[in-house]
């Protein structure tokens, strides 16, 4: 994501990259990246106005409080990330502009505000299933999205995920239970990332799906994010419902 979001921005006139972060020991460290170098320690990055971070929990954690140090806005796209690990993030919220997101394709947010429109309409009597697939290097499961399109159901049905989600079912389960949501994930080969909802209803379904081709959506994405982000002038939490106006 870091090579495809630099090469991304190689096409803009209004963003640059000054550098990129690697891990301490990384063969990557000292060489060219935009119009700085990769570096292994977050407080080198201190000149950039933004910082984008595709990496893991850890990762993010480290990069939340070098951005909160040096007043930097910060774009998170990593997933992934605990409860505890959410909440250093809104606290650091407090003090520096901060876009948290599980996916900065257009199409997916824009599909996180159906989910939750026909998650309204519809009654519980309608079962919510949650199908994902992602390349086989991916390491958490459910993905993120698949986490968020979870949530946004929910969040129409006016109940918590964590009160109805099912996430895996396996030998005598027994009937399923009116009004859980369930997910389902796949893992294999190079795919980038798929989703669909389905809404099963007596006699029919609805299906809501987002297939990403490439990479190069979440880089758009994202350095659309980073613009926003730059341009808020007080510190709190946004999401790209925030930059898409949704």
């Amino acid at each position: 994501m870091g090579q495809m979001i630099a090469q991304t921005a190689a096409q803009a006139s209004d963003i640059e990259i000054v550098g990129g972060l690697e891990y301490v020991g990384s063969p990557a460290v000292g060489e060219s990246f935009g119009t700085g170098q990769i570096v292994a320690t977050p407080a080198e990055l201190a000149g950039a106005d933004v910082i984008i971070d595709f990496s893991r929990p850890e990762g993010t954690m480290a990069l939340l409080e070098a951005a909160t140090a040096a007043g930097q806005a910060l774009v998170i796209g990593t997933t992934g990330l605990s409860e505890a690990q959410e909440a250093e993030i809104a606290k650091a919220a407090a003090q520096i502009p901060i876009l948290y997101c599980a996916n900065t394709s257009i199409g997916v947010n824009l599909l996180l505000k159906l989910v939750q429109q026909a998650a309204k309409a519809l009654g519980p009597e309608w079962d919510i299933e949650i199908v994902e697939t992602h390349h086989n290097q991916k390491i958490d499961a459910p993905s993120g999205t698949a986490l968020a399109l979870g949530h946004a159901a929910a969040a129409g049905r006016n109940v918590s995920l964590d009160a109805v989600r099912d996430a895996g079912r396996d030998g005598i389960t027994g009937a399923r239970k009116e009004g859980d949501i369930g997910f389902a994930v796949m893992r294999g080969g190079n795919v980038a990332g798929e989703h669909s909802v389905v809404f099963f209803g007596e006699d029919e379904r609805i299906e809501l799906t987002h297939i990403a081709n490439q990479r190069a959506i979440f880089a758009r994405g994202a350095l659309t994010a980073a613009r926003f982000i730059a341009a808020q002038k007080t510190a709190g939490l946004y999401h790209m419902e925030d930059v898409l106006g949704l």
